[in-house]
């Protein structure tokens, strides 16, 4: 959580409290009341894919630059979870993508995070690397770079997506992301 000090609206102090009717602390302006609401950030990314197989990005920015992942990121005011799917598939890998369908939900608590996977078929088959993103290529599942994989989240997506593509199920499913313990 972030520590407020001041108030976006008026300027004046904060102060953490609850407030009348809440059962949380919350950032509340002692100026204007406005309570500044904390919460989890929302994750949009998309499993692209192009015949039997799947585009990757090799990540630019950190958190695992030099890792590979699909295209992901965080989801803007004034869009829908789709809508930010398909900009972050465009925005990381210059691809126009159609979503097929929800594919996974993984909340991750620790981080205020939900992290929302989609499934989605190249419109024409062309893509190149984004700002974000150091390279891009189409992986047959044989050849991912598994060890190479930026995060948890998108090693348990794949290998699930390419069990259920043998199956020609893809079900939605949805995950509780742990802590890592060392």
């Amino acid at each position: 959580m972030i520590d407020i000090k001041f108030c976006c609206l008026c300027g004046s102090g904060v102060t953490f409290r609850i407030p009348d009717g809440d059962h949380l602390p919350r950032h509340i302006c002692n100026g204007c009341g406005e309570i500044h609401y904390q919460n989890p950030k929302v994750v949009a990314g998309c499993i692209p894919h192009w015949g039997d197989q799947i585009l990757l990005c090799k990540r630019a920015i950190q958190p695992r630059v030099g890792f590979w992942t699909v295209p992901a990121g965080f989801m803007e005011n004034n869009e829908t979870i789709e809508q930010a799917a398909m900009r972050e598939t465009d925005e990381e890998a210059r691809a126009k993508v159609t979503i097929d369908g929800l594919y996974g939900v993984f909340n991750i608590p620790h981080i205020s995070q939900i992290y929302v996977l989609f499934r989605g078929a190249l419109v024409d088959g062309k893509f190149s690397p984004g700002p974000e993103s150091l390279e891009t290529a189409l992986y047959d599942e044989a050849d991912i770079p598994w060890d190479d994989i930026a995060f948890p989240v998108v090693t348990k997506s794949l290998r699930r997506f390419f069990a259920d593509r043998v199956r020609g199920v893809y079900e939605p499913f949805i995950e509780q992301v742990e802590p890592f313990k060392r």
